[in-house]
């Protein structure tokens, strides 16, 4: 049986043994803070 991460279409790689889900995260945009930021 999947996980909800496999069924969501998540992948893993294995890393000393572990299996790590490789995540990413989204594009953020640029925001501005102001000019006291």
């Amino acid at each position: 049986m999947k996980s909800l991460f496999e069924q969501l279409g998540g992948t893993y790689h294995e890393e000393n043994g572990y299996l790590i889900p490789d995540l990413r995260l989204p594009a953020e945009e640029e925001q501005p803070i102001g000019l006291w930021g």
